[in-house]
């Protein structure tokens, strides 16, 4: 039996060779491509090579165009097939009241000859797809449309057609790889770990043990910040992929309470009850804290953001105390939580989201859980035209009839005003800042401060937290090698927070700043 070195140095020479045949297929029209033929290779093989070809990124279809009577003829470059061509034909087959269609692909000139395209099409009423491995013209039959509506969309708007860019084989792959995100084991936390780094360019410094801070809460004070990260579990890969969007170094927050005893205690939207849902909660510190220790198994890293004394200074506790308790026991805000991340048309989606991607998640959430996606968007978007009850597709088909379109749609501010069926909604983030609203710390712009429209990095970044590191507690960072500007106070790796404490609040701050990996550069006064 060969020893591991030699059995991973073989490996290596292997792998070299695969990567140099590649470079050679991309200068020959061969047959077939290498990637092809990976499932039949050893697993211990044919997986690492794959990881290094795709990503779960890749798992995120792309947007290619929409045909309709309008827009006859979309064409592209597929992932396989290199000329691809559509368009839709008008029919009446079955003798109904609006008639069906039929899309019609040609597909041309593939890479290989073991290479297929995989496809997801959709209107705001259904979603299908098909996959395409020989050459030639492919149909897609609909027998009949929905109703007016959705044949007045087809009509006007078009079939949207979006292409898994990785192919039939990337696209199994990226399953492979975005399913350990939301796993609860040392592997999901390594996918989430490279993942950020990957994407977003984040580094995981180790600390120096321990891992956690003995806080003493006589230096704590109402108002001071918490920033949480968490890299593994559901929550974990959800932060993932939210910290990836918005540009947030952190996933969660909380605030901190003290009451006229000098009890500390901690507000937070999101936390779970017993019953399993995400609420509102003010929780006493040493409850919330023994949590985090001992049963948060998301391994979460903790970051306190104590305020600066000038602002501390101007706080309103009671005030503070006021809007806590009186959003107590009320759902996480769900309404609004994707909003606050999209402010533009274009500029909030890392390749390859957007907008139409956006509508189509939408469409086939609200075909599998309608009263998830009432709660999640269907509330918020009524609220941006003025209307109640409608549900996605209606909404879409009213946003097309104003002349406007959805992605115009999304990008209108969330009012922190809004009245929901549940209440107001505020997200982790939103709850906080309200509460900052409350209790003055934005002065006499607040009227044009929507908080809703904040991320966890734009609320980081305000400059109301402690600029001297000589105030900070004594107990702050007091094992670590290296001094943050801020007090980590649990976690195995070094929370880094970009932009923190380095923005004074403005006018309508937040509403139109793009948020773009890897840089995430923002504009001024956006």
């Amino acid at each position: 039996m060969a020893s591991s070195s030699s059995s991973s140095s073989l490996f290596r020479c292997f792998l070299h060779f695969f990567f140099f045949i590649i470079s050679q297929v991309q200068a020959a029209n061969l047959p077939f491509h290498p990637r092809d033929v990976l499932p039949l290779l050893p697993r211990q093989v044919s997986w690492p090579v794959l990881n290094s070809l795709n990503s779960p990124v890749d798992l995120l279809p792309s947007f290619v165009g929409s045909v309709s009577s309008s827009n006859r003829i979309v064409n592209w470059k597929g992932a396989c097939f290199y000329e691809n061509t559509a368009w839709v034909e008008f029919h009446n087959k079955t003798g109904s009241e609006f008639g069906g269609g039929t899309l019609h692909i040609k597909v041309s000139y593939p890479h290989s000859w073991t290479c297929m395209d995989l496809y997801v099409f959709a209107t705001p009423y259904r979603i299908t797809w098909d996959y395409y491995f020989l050459s030639g013209e492919h149909t897609l039959e609909i027998k009949e449309w929905q109703d007016k509506a959705e044949y007045e969309y087809v009509k006007n708007r078009g079939i949207s057609i979006f292409l898994m860019q990785a192919g039939m084989l990337g696209t199994l792959q990226a399953l492979w790889d975005v399913f350990p995100l939301f796993t609860n084991t040392g592997w999901g936390e390594n996918s989430n770990i490279g993942f950020l780094e990957k994407h977003m360019g984040a580094t995981f410094e180790e600390r120096p043990q321990p891992w956690f801070t003995n806080i003493s809460v006589d230096d704590v004070h109402s108002g001071d910040f918490l920033a949480i990260s968490k890299i593994r579990g559901r929550w974990g890969g959800f932060e993932t992929l939210e910290k990836w969007v918005s540009g947030a170094y952190a996933g969660h927050t909380a605030v901190c309470l003290k009451d006229s005893e000098g009890k500390l205690w901690i507000g937070e939207s999101g936390h779970e009850n017993e019953k399993g849902e995400d609420i509102i909660a003010i929780v006493p510190w040493d409850e919330w804290w023994d949590f985090e220790l001992n049963k948060d198994d998301s391994n979460p890293h903790i970051a306190y953001l104590p305020l600066h004394p000038d602002v501390r200074a101007k706080f309103n506790e009671t005030a503070a105390w006021e809007y806590a308790l009186s959003m107590a026991g009320k759902p996480y805000g769900y309404h609004n939580m994707i909003f606050s991340w999209i402010d533009t048309i274009g500029g909030n989606y890392p390749p390859p989201l957007d907008a139409h991607l956006v509508a189509s998640v939408m469409t086939v959430w609200s075909k599998i859980q309608p009263e998830y996606a009432a709660n999640m968007w269907n509330e918020a978007l009524n609220k941006r035209l003025g209307t109640q009850g409608l549900n996605l597709s209606d909404i879409l088909v009213e946003t097309e009839k104003r002349g406007s379109s959805f992605d115009e749609l999304l990008t209108i501010p969330e009012q922190d005003n809004w009245i929901y069926s549940d209440g107001k909604s505020t997200s982790c983030i939103a709850f906080v800042l309200e509460l900052y609203k409350e209790a003055g710390l934005f002065d006499l712009i607040a009227d044009s401060i929507q908080v809703t429209e904040f991320t966890i990095k734009d609320a980081y970044s305000l400059k109301f937290f402690e600029n001297d590191s000589s105030r900070l507690p004594k107990w702050c960072n007091d094992a670590d090698n290296v001094k943050l500007p801020y007090c980590q106070i649990k976690g195995k790796y070094r929370m880094e927070l970009p932009g923190y404490n380095s923005m004074d609040p403005y006018v309508h701050m937040n509403e139109r700043c793009p948020s773009m990996p890897p840089k995430y550069f923002r504009p001024q006064n956006c």
